[in-house]
């Protein structure tokens, strides 16, 4: 396993050397410039379909045991990842510190940052694990079905033994991603997946002698993919320092309280931002629950349609923040203004051929998901609506990965709570049940808040970098 490790850790090393050796490339030179941002982008793209992955193979094989197996698992998944998300939003600040640090030659700065990032990730675990173990006993009292209940409180408490290593895995990922070793992130939740894969199989139906333990199999298994997740990162992010003529653990700081909170002050209104956002997509399928069955059945698949699409600017964006980062640490502020602006431009690209997809095949898209042809005429008109949205989802994540780089996440925050809070779900709500629009004026209210957010953060993401540009 070492030898694996090792072995992809030196591909990744060669697309490193190289990804230095295309910045200080002519700085008009676009095709090395796109090459740059898709050497990360690429590689992260397909960390995020993995880590989807995940949940999905979760919920296919806990499928096969019951209704309320299923409803247990996507409950208490949605209940959990709202507080562990936020720990992992937390340390969305090494984006910019490591990609900083990383840019101007200070490799002593960034195993700082990795350091202090995996303090804040052990002291935010028992919080996060405290406030988890509380939730079963609050189920019962929300109305939900009683075995639903039961067997989601024996899920999340075994699910929360994982957090730890989640946030550990969150703090190296930033760490190695904020360097552009962006390949062994990928080997790393691919082969998590076969782990929990295989873990599910013998788990949840008992195979190979082991007991049968149905859904809590299932979080074992999770569990266990994301403890291998972990320390294969760790043994990667060893063997890059080993090969760069240092040792991760020799001399390992203690806590610094200047760089945690200046961790802190980046990464808590990104965390911010993600609960805001969660949160609005989360109210607005409370929403759509009100309607009818097939209302609520067309706004899952839309949703889910649109999360895949997401992935892409969603790497996009980190390859942002990275390549910014890298160019603000190396002081020169206009190669981070046309990284950023090329990069909104390649994630405003892709989106308009998703819409353009979305609007000339909507109907072959939703049979995949099901036969039901009144949940497929609804589902046609929101895949029109979220043809539109995601265009201006993409932008704005992308412009907020690019202002991250910059060091910058506290308006991204603002923008998120107006546009999603003040806007979109009260317009949604009005649209849906007193203009009598359903489930399409839902997906208006997010439309018209998602372009609000766009516009904004794109202004915000214009006027930051212009004034580095200034300072140079």
């Amino acid at each position: 396993m070492i030898a694996s490790i090792i072995s992809w850790h030196g591909v990744a090393m060669e697309a490193n050397v190289q990804l230095v050796e295309d910045s200080t490339a002519s700085p008009w030179n676009l095709n090395a410039e796109i090459r740059t941002l898709l050497r990360v982008a690429i590689p992260v793209v397909l960390s995020e379909l993995a880590w989807m992955l995940m949940s999905v193979v979760d919920t296919i094989m806990v499928g096969r045991l019951s209704p309320e197996a299923i409803g247990a698992v996507g409950l208490s998944s949605g209940l959990y990842y709202v507080p562990a998300l936020f720990g992992v939003g937390l340390l969305l600040g090494l984006d910019a510190l490591v990609s900083q640090a990383y840019g101007r030659g200070d490799d002593r700065d960034c195993r700082q940052w990795l350091t202090q990032g995996l303090y804040i990730a052990l002291f935010v675990s028992l919080p996060i694990m405290a406030i988890v173990v509380c939730v079963p006993t609050a189920l019962p009292h929300w109305g939900a079905n009683p075995v639903v209940s039961t067997e989601a409180s024996a899920y999340l408490k075994l699910l929360n033994w994982g957090t730890p290593c989640l946030l550990a895995y969150a703090a190296l990922r930033r760490y190695l991603q904020g360097m552009s070793v962006v390949k062994p992130i990928t080997f790393a939740l691919v082969s998590a997946n076969l782990i929990n894969l295989a873990g599910n199989w013998a788990l949840i139906y008992g195979k190979l002698g082991l007991p049968t333990l149905g859904i809590q199999g299932s979080a074992i298994s999770t569990v266990a993919a994301r403890l291998y997740m972990a320390l294969f990162l760790l043994v990667v992010a060893w063997n890059h320092e080993r090969k760069r003529g240092f040792a991760l653990f020799r001399g390992w700081p203690g806590p610094d309280r200047l760089r945690i909170l200046r961790i802190l002050r980046l990464g808590v209104p990104a965390a911010t931002q993600m609960i805001f956002e969660i949160g609005a997509f989360s109210a607005a399928t409370v929403i759509a629950a009100k309607l009818s069955p097939e209302a609520l059945a067309a706004h899952m698949i839309a949703l889910n349609i649109a999360s895949v699409t997401y992935m892409v600017p969603l790497g996009i964006s980190a390859a942002a923040a990275v390549t910014v980062g890298h160019a603000i640490g190396a002081d020169i502020p206009a190669q981070a203004r046309r990284a950023g602006w090329l990069a909104v431009s390649l994630a405003a690209g892709f989106m308009a051929i998703m819409a353009l997809l979305l609007t000339i095949f909507p109907r072959s898209i939703i049979r995949i998901y099901t036969p039901d042809r009144p949940v497929i005429s609804i589902g046609i008109w929101l895949l029109a609506l979220a043809a539109v949205f995601q265009i201006f989802d993409g932008i704005q994540t992308v412009a907020t990965g690019a202002l991250r780089g910059l060091g910058h996440t506290k308006m991204p925050m603002i923008f998120n709570l107006l546009g999603y809070w003040a806007i979109g779900l009260p317009l949604g709500y009005f649209l849906c049940f007193h203009a009598k629009l359903g489930i399409y004026g839902v997906w208006i209210g997010l439309t018209l808040s998602l372009m609000f957010i766009a516009s904004l953060v794109l202004l915000e993401w214009k006027k930051k970098s212009a004034e580095f540009r200034r300072r140079a």
